[in-house]
């Protein structure tokens, strides 16, 4: 009669935790500065300004969502979440990448009226305000590159860097500005953000896609997965092979392993799951074992094992 063996290896949340309060102290200086450039670009009557502190208020949302998302991720298992609430840190990463792009709608749309009617643009208060935006969006980058670089925190990082070349813009369309330069640098420079926020968003957006349609996560090849077990002694084949993501840092694996004989089970067992632990980082699998002697009389005969007890 074949096993049906789990790997459970020890999770820790310490990572989840540590991201959500990076997040949580991001939040609160973004959300503070972005009033200041709320005032500020309005009184400047600048789209640039007002594109960069609609950015940061946008990241606040994204931070908040980010560090709520963190926190269910640390959640241990429940009866009705056998795996835990770890896809929470997906879904927050897929709500910022929409938001992002409803985002980015807006200030195209409202960048593209500015080209036709350009207004009066206060260069002197774009300058100042945007170098100060930059520092603020500079250090909170900072935070989240240096903490875990899951889903979650990259969705939230996407706002972030999206908020640094808002910052850069209003900064160079501040001084152009100033120094005499024509009014429309001020709604060309918001496009040329936007083009490159939606560049990284869509790559955000196919690694959150990956994880929900339960792809093979990037950098595992199946095959080589394959060729890795069948190098332990006992096993003859592995079929049925299945590797998915739950979270952007933790993989699972279900397959079945054909091997010389069942009693040989608990010896052969405990190698393939440091092959797949130490050579590909996947933490979860379920593996049933096969006899391969009768698994090649099967293939033989369709009616191989119906009378079996």
């Amino acid at each position: 009669m074949s096993a049906h063996q789990h790997d459970h290896s020890e999770h820790s949340h310490s990572h989840s935790h540590g991201s959500g309060k990076v997040l949580l102290f991001a939040l609160i200086l973004t959300g503070a500065f972005a009033m200041v450039e709320v005032v500020a670009g309005v009184l400047a009557n600048s789209l640039a300004l007002l594109s960069d502190a609609g950015h940061m208020l946008t990241d606040s949302l994204s931070l908040a969502v980010g560090a709520f998302a963190a926190w269910l991720a640390s959640r241990p298992a429940s009866r009705q979440h056998s795996f835990g609430l770890q896809r929470a840190e997906v879904l927050g990463a897929l709500f910022n990448v929409i938001f992002m792009f409803v985002v980015v709608a807006f200030i195209a749309w409202e960048a593209v009226e500015r080209l036709f009617d350009a207004p009066e643009v206060d260069g002197g208060a774009v300058l100042l305000v945007g170098g100060l935006g930059l520092l603020v969006n500079v250090f909170v980058a900072w935070l989240l590159m240096r903490g875990e670089q899951n889903m979650n925190v990259r969705g939230a990082l996407l706002h972030v860097m999206g908020d640094l070349l808002g910052s850069v813009a209003a900064i160079a369309a501040g001084l152009i500005i100033y120094l005499g330069g024509p009014a429309i640098m001020d709604p060309l420079l918001s496009l040329l953000v936007c083009a490159l926020i939606l560049v990284s968003a869509v790559r955000l957006l196919r690694a959150v896609t990956q994880v929900l349609m339960e792809g093979v996560p990037p950098g595992i090849e199946p095959a080589q997965v394959r060729s890795a077990l069948t190098e332990v002694d006992g096993v003859q084949a592995v079929h049925d092979l299945h590797i998915w993501s739950l979270s952007s840092s933790n993989h699972a694996l279900a397959a079945h392993v054909d091997i010389d004989s069942l009693a040989q089970w608990s010896q052969v067992l405990p190698q393939i799951q440091q092959v797949l632990r130490e050579r590909f980082g996947i933490t979860h699998s379920t593996l049933q074992p096969e006899d391969a002697a009768l698994a090649g009389r099967c293939e033989l005969d369709a009616g191989c094992g119906a009378d079996a007890p």
